[in-house]
């Protein structure tokens, strides 16, 4: 697709800073950029690559000058980069319709705006909105809800009574709404606990490849509108995700728990059962947690503590061969006996 640089800073609510005329044919990063692509910078470091490289314009926030090349002077490049990517690189588009391979149950209302690929199966009474897509190989159960515009990527489960918001998107092999994993012993038998709740999620989600979401014990396993979640990530039954949350990958989190809005858990956190974990929390990587976070807190280590008391604890660990040898030598001095 081509552009004038004038009709990328109106998408980007910015500013041309030399000729508003010149034609912008394709995105690149600086070290592959040619004559007629548009780069971006974000610091000093990048803007100055930018400047060296075949790009014809660059966009970058509004203190950067430059006498090479063309600017889209915006307030914050990362952000006019993301928009400026969607703009070179729109979504795929898919025609109304149903596949000739696709099963639907009688009961099931699709919307006529809807497309439904190969090999797609949808369950009784389920309902699926305007614009949404299951791609291929999905299968939707029996009671399921999907809003508008949700799209299902190749070989998504979705489990009987899943509710879908607005905008969602779902990778490829994820699985939504499957068994808790609960169990109680009865004389050396591990016995099932039969899971009837169900998965929410809200508008506006996006869920990676491979995730695991399973559905409530009693009542509903939720994940909030906005949340973001990387792939491989379990999220066991009755977990609560507050709205706007990141989740990165290979994160486990045990049933019950409940996290506040605008979580950050770095990947392979782990998380015990029935925790609460306050708003604006942020996990490291690779954090084991055992007790409830407060509010805009930042945890790491396992068992994970708060972050500047782990790392006191990490400095004063990294002294003690030092302190060891000091001790020593004063035992030595004081004459007494050191243990080798």
């Amino acid at each position: 697709m081509t552009f004038t640089t004038a009709e990328i800073a109106k998408h980007l609510e910015g500013e041309v800073v030399g000729d508003a005329a010149a034609t912008l044919k394709g995105f690149a990063p600086a070290d592959r950029a040619k004559p007629g692509d548009l780069t971006f910078a974000e610091n000093d470091d990048y803007f100055a690559r930018a400047e060296q490289s075949a790009a014809t314009a660059i966009i970058a926030a509004d203190r950067f000058k430059s006498a090479k090349k063309i600017l889209i002077c915006v307030p914050n490049a990362r952000i006019a980069f993301a928009k400026a990517m969607a703009l070179f690189f729109p979504e795929r588009t898919y025609a109304a319709g149903i596949h000739s391979t696709a099963v639907i149950a009688a009961s099931a209302k699709v919307d006529p705006g809807a497309h439904i690929g190969p090999h797609c199966v949808v369950g009784e009474r389920v309902k699926i909105g305007a614009g949404s897509v299951l791609q291929g190989g999905n299968f939707v159960g029996d009671d399921s809800k999907l809003g508008q515009e949700v799209n299902l990527f190749p070989n998504v489960t979705i489990y009987p009574e899943t509710e879908i918001g607005q905008r969602v998107r779902i990778h490829a092999g994820t699985v939504i709404g499957s068994d808790g994993f609960g169990y109680v012993q009865d004389g050396g038998v591990h016995l099932k606990v039969p899971q009837i709740g169900n998965v929410i999620i809200g508008d506006d989600v996006e869920i990676g490849a491979n995730v695991t979401i399973d559905r409530g014990a009693l009542g509903p396993t939720v994940i909030g509108k906005g949340t973001k979640i990387d792939n491989l990530v379990q999220i066991a039954h009755n977990v609560e995700i507050g709205e706007g949350s990141l989740i990165i990958s290979q994160v486990g989190i045990s049933g019950s728990c409940k996290f506040g809005k605008y979580v950050i858990l770095a990947g392979q956190a782990g998380f015990a059962g029935h925790l609460k974990i306050g708003d604006r929390v942020t996990v490291s990587a690779q954090s084991g947690v055992m007790t409830d976070i407060p509010d805009g807190e930042k945890w790491l280590g396992s068992p994970a503590q708060p972050d500047k008391q782990v790392k006191r604890q990490m400095i004063a660990v990294q002294r003690l061969p030092e302190l060891l040898k000091r001790v020593a030598e004063l035992e030595k001095k004081l004459g007494g006996k050191t243990e080798s």
